[in-house]
């Protein structure tokens, strides 16, 4: 049970990984196609990105300790 659970936070993080990436891209397409409707906002076209990217590597960096503690309790069980 615990390897199924193991591969499928991996498959979940490159997925947020992919959903990152894919939405970066499309905003980044938008404001080349739209750059005036970027220009009347107070903030750079690129803070969406900027806040999404942490969001993401806080959510990664949390996947990453929770593929660890069960890692760890996959290498007792097999000592045992």
């Amino acid at each position: 049970m615990l390897k199924k659970i193991y591969g499928l936070i991996g498959v979940l993080m490159g997925c947020f990984t992919g959903a990152f990436i894919g939405g970066a891209a499309f905003r980044f397409a938008d404001y080349k196609k739209h750059p005036g409707l970027y220009a009347m906002q107070s903030a750079p076209w690129y803070t969406g990105i900027q806040i999404t990217g942490i969001a993401l590597v806080v959510l990664l960096l949390l996947c990453v300790a929770v593929r660890a503690l069960i890692r760890n309790k996959l290498k007792r069980q097999s000592r045992v």
